[in-house]
């Protein structure tokens, strides 16, 4: 038999004037966690040690990546080498998923 996980509705509550995560699977390879923002909360610069991809779920972020800055809106997909410095800002209220992959 193969192992594998469905889940049905990947989504998390998006809190008043804040943010919130939660990790929706991990294991020894991948970790995917849920992001929720309301309009006008950011992730502020930062790294991560590990490749990662942002898919916007719904919403719409300012995504900085290095010294570019994009709009990511619903159904967007981003990939982020280890070591990108980047910044997550949420135009409106957004649900983001972060895949981090383990080399």
């Amino acid at each position: 038999m193969t192992d594998y996980t469905f889940i049905p509705a990947l989504t998390v509550d998006i809190p008043d004037e804040g943010t919130l995560s939660k990790v929706a699977y991990k294991n020894d390879r991948v970790r995917v966690v849920v992001f929720g923002f309301d309009a006008d909360q950011e992730l502020t610069d930062h790294t991560a040690s590990m490749p990662a991809i942002v898919q916007v779920i719904s919403g719409k972020a300012r995504l900085t990546l290095g010294s570019d800055v994009v709009e990511a809106e619903q159904g967007s997909w981003t990939y982020l080498p280890a070591g990108l410095t980047h910044a997550v800002y949420a135009l409106e209220p957004t649900v983001m998923l972060l895949t981090l992959l383990r080399e």
